[in-house]
């Protein structure tokens, strides 16, 4: 038995309107033809609002900044620059998010923690984040901590699931899992329409998620973690990837990613429910990583979903952008905000990466 006893959710201090981040990268770009693309593609892309941790899109600010020179230019910083920028910020962010979601927790201490997963692809550092989880609680040095890096957007699910077998072989766990990513130190100042929708949906934020061996308190929200299942598309390998270049991490993200997702993910789902004795139609609600508006129609439609069963995904897209790895934790914990629901909902929760993986995962409010 492991329950996810609380999430909590942080994101940088910097938030921009969706449009002002198109406008000033489109000015950037110094073409006609980009500025267009831009228009078009951040139009449409279902956001609203991003959070950063670079001011570069704040009203009258014009430098110096990680992407602008001191005369208000331009620039292409190395992978080294960005890198220091993500560790100046995960040394802030890392210690808060930890201590506010223990002090959030009911009936969780810092000295119940015994397990502690941090979770980030878009920057490194050792001693990293899960010594500064440590650290920031004053946990025992004994205490067993774990890092998964470079996984991408469906890496809270592996975590989840370590979290979740912890819980099963000792019922007195209560795992810390931390994803951290900020995805703004990898913008790109290129003309081609990878690289511009990848600029368009990608964002900063962390989340946390406490998960124990021990249900919540009565009145408690949270959530039974009952199952959870793993696949690949290989044939969209090429249409998510990335690698590291010398100016920050080469993002492909493909217009036929929501496409190949939309055509597989019926029958992955019907294998997922294989055995489980439910079904597809026995869920409330859909926790859909919102990797870009188009793999949320394309869910949505093969799976004849109603509107209100992707709300959450929507919401939390429209008001954050894709912040990679902690995305999914973000809808997790909209849905429990969400006043319809209720106890005993079953939730299927689901999200994708480089591979092209389709993680899932079904679980039941309680």
């Amino acid at each position: 038995m492991a329950f996810l006893r609380h999430i909590e959710t942080l994101v940088p201090e910097h938030g921009y309107r969706q449009e002002r981040i198109g406008k000033i990268l489109g000015q950037r770009s110094g073409s006609d033809r980009t500025k267009r693309y831009i228009r078009s593609v951040y139009g449409e892309s279902a956001i609203e609002k991003r959070h950063c941790i670079v001011p570069d899109f704040e009203e009258g600010f014009s430098g110096p900044s990680l992407y602008v020179d001191a005369d208000g230019s331009p620039k292409e910083p190395s992978t080294g620059e960005r890198n220091d920028a993500y560790v100046a910020e995960a040394r802030k962010m890392t210690p808060e998010i930890a201590r506010r979601s223990v002090a959030a927790c009911e009936g969780v201490e810092a000295k119940n923690i015994t397990h502690v997963i941090t979770v980030s692809c878009t920057g490194f550092f050792n001693p990293g984040p899960d010594l500064l989880v440590i650290e920031a609680l004053g946990l025992a040095p004994t205490t067993q901590r774990y890092h998964l890096g470079f996984m991408g957007c469906y890496a809270a699910f592996p975590a989840l699931k370590m979290a979740a077998q912890f819980c099963d072989l000792d019922e007195s766990a209560n795992v810390l899992i931390v994803c951290l990513e900020f995805c703004s130190l990898h913008l790109q100042n290129k003309n081609d329409l990878d690289t511009i929708v990848a600029n368009s949906v990608f964002a900063d934020g962390a989340a946390a998620a406490i998960v124990s061996g021990q249900a919540p308190p009565t009145g408690v929200r949270g959530y039974d973690l009952l199952r959870f299942a793993s696949s690949l598309v290989p044939e969209g390998a090429d249409d998510m990837a990335w690698d590291i270049g010398d100016h920050g991490f080469n993002i492909v993200l493909s217009k036929y990613v929501a496409r190949i997702i939309g055509s597989g993910i019926k029958e992955l789902i019907d294998e997922v429910f294989a055995g489980s004795g439910m079904t597809p139609e026995e869920i409330a609600k859909w926790a859909v990583h919102p990797g870009g508006r188009a793999i949320l129609d394309k869910v949505g439609e093969s799976l004849e979903l109603a509107p209100d069963q992707l709300a959450a995904s929507r919401e939390v897209l429209a008001q954050y952008g894709n912040m990679s790895s902690a995305t999914v934790l973000f809808v997790l914990a909209e849905v429990l905000r969400e006043a319809d629901t209720k106890p005993g909902d079953s939730i299927c929760a689901m999200a994708f990466g480089p591979g092209l993986t389709i993680e899932t995962g079904v679980f039941k409010v309680v």
